[in-house]
C-alpha cells in the first residue's frame, strides 16, 4: 500500500498522526518509500446541502468571500476560473497533464488564491480528483484558508523517512489538502529534492490534478528544477503593478515551454478588453491568444 493510498483511507476515517518535526534539510530519497499504481477512489458520502457555500467549508476569515463557493462572487470571475480549468482539462486530454505549478514572479501576486480557485473548481465543476499542495514553505498560507492544523505536511513527510502515512486531509468531496507542514531551514533543497519529485509522481498517479502552490520566483533560485518535475505552469501576474523585466525573469526560471498560461490578477475589465481586444464581459472574458491570458479581478 502507497503512502498516499495510507493517508487517503486516515482522511477518509479521521484517524490522526503525531507530528514530526523536521531535524535536516538535506533530503535523500527514502529507501522504504513504496510507490505503485493508481488506488481505487475511495467511498465518499456526497456532501450535505449546508456544505454547498464557502460559509459552511469553514474558510479562514476574510478569504470566504473571494472563493467559487462563494454565493456573492461576481459570476465573471467564476467563468473565467471554469475556463482556465478547461484549459487545464483540455490539455490534460491532448498531453495527459496532471501536475499544475501555480507560480508568480513575487509576493503578493494572488497565486495562492488562484491555485485553489482552480482546485475548487476543477473538483466541483469538473468532478476531478484533486490534490492542493502548500509548497510556498517560507510562507504557507493554505492550512490557515482551509482552517486545519499545520503541525504536519509536506515537509515533516519530506525530511523523515520514516513517515508510512502522508498527512493528506480530505476538505471536500473530490479535493485533498497537504498543508506545508513545519518551518525548514531550507525549504529550497526540500522542494527540489529526489524525495519531492517522487512524492509528486505517485501523487499523479492517485489524482486526477495535482495542483502546487509553490513559492514566487524571485526567493527561489533553484526554480527551474521543481518546474522540471511538474507537467504545466500557471503564472499569476498583479496586472499594471509587476515590472515586465521580473515577469520575463519568471518566464525564464520556470520555462516558457512549460508554462501553459498567465493570469492577469487584478485586472480592470476595461484596460484588459482596451489591451487584449477581449469579448464579452466589458472585457473580463478569455481572449483568444496563442498563449492563454485570464484576467482576474
Amino acid at each position: 500500500m502507497t503512502r498516499l493510498t495510507e493517508a487517503l483511507e486516515r482522511a477518509q476515517t479521521g484517524e490522526s498522526g503525531t507530528p514530526s518535526t523536521p531535524a535536516s534539510a538535506t533530503v535523500d530519497t527514502p529507501a522504504d518509500w513504496k510507490f505503485g499504481g493508481p488506488a481505487p477512489a475511495p467511498t465518499l458520502a456526497p456532501p450535505p446541502a449546508s456544505e454547498s457555500t464557502a460559509e459552511a467549508w469553514a474558510f479562514g476569515e476574510g478569504i470566504a468571500e473571494r472563493l467559487v463557493v462563494a454565493e456573492q462572487i461576481d459570476t465573471v470571475l467564476v467563468e473565467q476560473y471554469r475556463r482556465l480549468a478547461a484549459s487545464l482539462h483540455h490539455a490534460q486530454t491532448k498531453r495527459e497533464i496532471r501536475t499544475v505549478m501555480v507560480v508568480s514572479a513575487v509576493p503578493a501576486e494572488g497565486k495562492t488564491l488562484t491555485a485553489t480557485n482552480v482546485a475548487l473548481t476543477l473538483s466541483l465543476s469538473y468532478q476531478r480528483r484533486v490534490l492542493l499542495i502548500d509548497a510556498d514553505l517560507r510562507r504557507p498560507t493554505l492550512h490557515t484558508l482551509f482552517n486545519v492544523p499545520n503541525g504536519e505536511g509536506l515537509t515533516s513527510s519530506l525530511v523523515d523517512p520514516h513517515v508510512t502515512r502522508l498527512p493528506v486531509r480530505q476538505v471536500h468531496t473530490n479535493l485533498w489538502l497537504l498543508a506545508a507542514g513545519p518551518r525548514d531551514p531550507n525549504p529550497t533543497s526540500l522542494l527540489t529534492s529526489d524525495a519531492m519529485q517522487q512524492l509528486l509522481k505517485e501523487a499523479a498517479a492517485q489524482f486526477d490534478f495535482v495542483v502546487i502552490d509553490t513559492p514566487p520566483v524571485a526567493l527561489m533560485p533553484d526554480a527551474n528544477l521543481l518546474a522540471a518535475m511538474i507537467d504545466v505552469a500557471i503564472l499569476v501576474i498583479n496586472a499594471g503593478v509587476t515590472p515586465y523585466p521580473v515577469v520575463q525573469k519568471a518566464v525564464t526560471a520556470v520555462g516558457a515551454s512549460r508554462i501553459l498560461g498567465t493570469v492577469l490578477n487584478r485586472a480592470e475589465r476595461s484596460a484588459a478588453a482596451d489591451e487584449f481586444d477581449y469579448y464579452g464581459y466589458y472585457g473580463d472574458a478569455v481572449p483568444e491568444t496563442k498563449r492563454r491570458r485570464f484576467a482576474l479581478r
